[in-house]
């Protein structure tokens, strides 16, 4: 998809007052002519002070408050829900905290040519993860083996965040409609592009600890992921079973 200026690289953040500056500026310099919407949940920090500063220093930035923290996956659904009501074509999902390096979004964009979500993958040839501790990396492949497992999706990494949409796409698959509200939500989007019929094609990334601040990862959130996923998947398997003895 070669009309940049169409894209929008949507960023959640909450307390990323260190990090918000910088991942902006690298955004900008990877696709100078995309646009990147700030969806911040009311950050204690000033993260959103930041952000109205940096929207008034371009055009190109754009800043959406939230309330209160409400999770990544209502933040992401806030931001589409702008994006698309804006008009914009393609909406990327991107973290603040440095950990998506914005070098590959041109790669990611060129890939909407062929496909109707691009995912930034740490999991397929020529993936990896820098400066994660063995633990972090057991969690991360063992919950896309589980979500694979269950839900039959073909897609190496799931669970991953580093994602260009079609507007198209997200409309198609009512993004609105997820039930995860923490990282599992990048699980339920993409099952129902795959339920859907949607291609999705996957590119090698090397995926970073963040740059400072701390991560939101937390035992809730692989909890709710495990969860969510072992219920999708037995509805998703019954229904299989269901439609052999109805045939």
């Amino acid at each position: 998809m070669n009309d940049t200026g169409s894209v929008l690289i949507c960023v959640p953040t909450y307390n990323e007052a260190e990090n918000i500056a910088a991942i902006t500026k690298r955004i900008m310099e990877a696709v100078p002519h995309a646009h990147i919407l700030i969806a911040d949940d009311n950050s204690p920090d000033g993260t959103g002070d930041i952000a109205d500063a940096l929207a008034n220093s371009t055009e190109q930035i754009h800043v959406l408050h939230r309330e209160q923290k409400a999770g990544l996956g209502a933040a992401y659904c806030a931001a589409f829900a702008w994006g698309i009501e804006h008009g914009y074509q393609v909406l990327v999902e991107h973290d603040a905290d440095g950990s998506h390096n914005p070098k590959y979004l041109p790669a990611m964009l060129q890939g909407l040519q062929g496909a109707d979500v691009v995912k930034g993958s740490r999991w397929v040839k020529g993936g990896k993860v820098v400066n994660w501790p063995k633990s972090r990396e057991f969690l991360s492949r063992l919950g896309n083996l589980w979500a694979n497992m269950w839900l039959g999706l073909g897609v190496r990494d799931a669970t991953g965040g580093f994602t260009a949409w079609k507007a198209e796409t997200l409309q198609g698959i009512d993004y609105a409609a997820v039930q995860a509200v923490g990282y599992c939500f990048q699980v339920d989007l993409v099952w129902r592009a795959v339920k859907a019929g949607y291609k999705v094609a996957e590119i090698p990334i090397t995926f970073e600890e963040r740059l400072a601040g701390q991560s939101k990862m937390s035992s809730r959130i692989v909890i709710e992921a495990m969860l969510l996923t072992t219920r999708w998947g037995i509805k998703h398997r019954l229904g299989q079973l269901k439609s052999l003895f109805t045939r």
